[in-house]
């Protein structure tokens, strides 16, 4: 999971960029880039770390021009080289840069075709090149000197027919325009805004809808699945359908847990969608639990906060933080390696024992994913004195791996791969332990927008929207072993998703 952002102003672009790539800093935390263009010329810097580590005041003044791209990275298997750090760039056909978030499903195929017959060199293991060159090679085949709409949605139009998973991009083509685009089932979010200003209007492009409300952008609408929009240098905006058959099946978990919860996406508010899915827990405990001992309800900070809440408040509990959590730790989800994300939970959150002693405490966390923080954190509050400890996520077990962006590729991380949630319950240590049902996190969000029929909940029911090619699942698996070799110094040739 990673953040985009793509600007067509009309003056200098590369400090709203950085501050864009702050408030997507949730979505990646691995590395960050930009790419700038004026007068025709490419400007770019981008490395490992925080946006803060990667820029300063210098490098920003350097990223010249009115048009720009930027892009945060998730920590996935693989991604640990600076060189994968994005956007990327080809300087055929025009000079193109491409920021992406995503994962494609049929790379070893596409990586195949662009060095058989497309006599292109693919020069890192990521995903995100790949769907660079494909869409550098149908612009070219347009045989255009000069590109303007038509050649450059024909180009999209044929990546659609070549590229399969998730994908949501912008690209910069150098000297003509900002592109962009999403995949046909619009599992990766996308949204643009305008803001008129005396020059004209100015366009953003960002995977989240907070990048846009506070730079003074008025949301337009998301980009639509399959959809490409296109700004050419004089700031005309066209926008087309790409792709034959292309309907919604965005990712439920970007509700879950990645999205902020003041964003908006495909016409839901992150933070009403988390308190459905509160209201749907207590509605679950009064028919399943209705003589419950619990004596106080604890958010595990931050994600769980508003299904939290508004579960106490239905239920009539009383609510309380009892984890103070340290501000200049990174989410425990996104970190590379489990080694990290186990050392780190206990630096991160630090109990107040006055909220746990002897009392019946239920921990409210957005999902158990590898079981290692929730296991931590139940013994945390057993060590403050509690004198029992129920656990509840607000999503339902995850089960099977995500193929679409977010590292879970190894179903024997999953706690709950192959265990009953009484097992789960178990091996985390806790008295008793409630999931959220598949049913009714899809009501929580769709109440929101009844428009929305279907979603990515592959990695709850292990129902696939795009099938992977053959082979696929084996080849993450041996990824996971490299990167374990690799932190002993052993591993090389990894594969990253955007």
């Amino acid at each position: 999971m990673c953040g985009i952002l793509g600007i067509h102003g009309h003056t200098r672009v590369s400090q709203t960029l950085y501050d864009g790539l702050v408030l997507l800093q949730h979505r990646g935390q691995d590395a960050a880039g930009i790419v700038t263009c004026g007068d025709g010329r490419i400007y770019q810097r981008k490395g490992n770390g925080l946006v803060r580590d990667v820029f300063d005041s210098g490098h920003l003044h350097g990223l010249r021009g009115n048009t720009g791209i930027g892009h945060v990275r998730y920590p996935t298997a693989g991604s640990g080289s600076e060189s994968e750090a994005q956007p990327f760039y080809v300087n055929s056909p025009y000079g193109i840069a491409l920021a992406h978030n995503g994962n494609l499903t049929n790379s070893g195929r596409l990586i195949a075709e662009l060095f058989d017959q497309d006599r292109r060199h693919i020069n890192t293991e990521s995903d995100s090149e790949i769907l660079l060159n494909v869409f550098a090679h149908e612009l070219l085949n347009q045989r255009s000197l000069v590109p303007g709409p038509r050649e450059v949605f024909n180009a999209v139009s044929r990546l659609h027919h070549r590229c399969r998973g998730a994908y949501a991009g912008v690209a910069l083509l150098a000297g003509f325009g900002l592109l962009a685009f999403r995949d046909p089932h619009g599992i990766r979010p996308l949204i643009y805004g305008v803001r008129e200003t005396a020059a004209g209007p100015e366009y953003l492009f960002a995977s989240e809808s907070v990048a846009l409300k506070s730079f003074g952008f008025d949301i337009v609408r998301d980009v639509a699945p399959g959809e490409a929009i296109y700004i050419d240098r004089d700031g005309e905006l066209y926008a087309e359908q790409c792709a034959r058959s292309a309907r919604y099946h965005g990712c439920i978990f970007e509700y879950v847990y990645f999205a902020r919860p003041d964003s908006v996406i495909d016409e839901v508010f992150v933070h009403k969608a988390r308190m459905r899915m509160g209201e749907n827990l207590a509605d679950k405990v009064k028919r399943q639990w209705p003589g419950h001992d619990i004596d106080v309800v604890i958010p595990v900070p931050d994600t769980s906060r508003t299904a939290a809440l508004e579960f106490a408040v239905r239920l009539g509990l009383r609510y309380r933080e009892g984890f103070i959590k340290n501000r200049y730790i990174g989410r425990t989800f996104i970190m590379p390696w489990q080694t990290e994300r186990q050392k780190s939970v206990r630096q991160k959150l630090n109990p107040l024992d006055m909220e746990f002693k002897d009392k019946n405490v239920l921990l409210v966390d957005d999902s158990i994913v590898r079981g290692t923080t929730s296991r931590q954190i139940i013994q945390m509050a057993r060590d403050a004195g509690a004198r029992k400890v129920y656990f509840m996520s607000a999503s339902p077990p995850v089960r099977h791996p995500n193929i679409y962006g977010i590292d879970m590729p190894v179903p024997g991380e999953l706690i709950a791969h192959g265990r009953t949630p009484r097992q789960v319950c178990d091996v985390i240590g806790a008295d008793r332990l409630i999931y959220q049902d598949l049913k009714a996190l899809v009501d929580s969000v769709r109440r929101g927008n009844p428009a929305l029929k279907n979603f990515d909940c592959s990695v709850f029911d292990g129902d696939y929207v795009v099938e992977p090619e053959s082979g696929y699942f084996d080849r993450l698996e041996r990824l996971r072993g490299d990167d374990a070799d690799r932190r002993d110094g052993r591993g090389s040739g990894l594969r990253s998703v955007g």
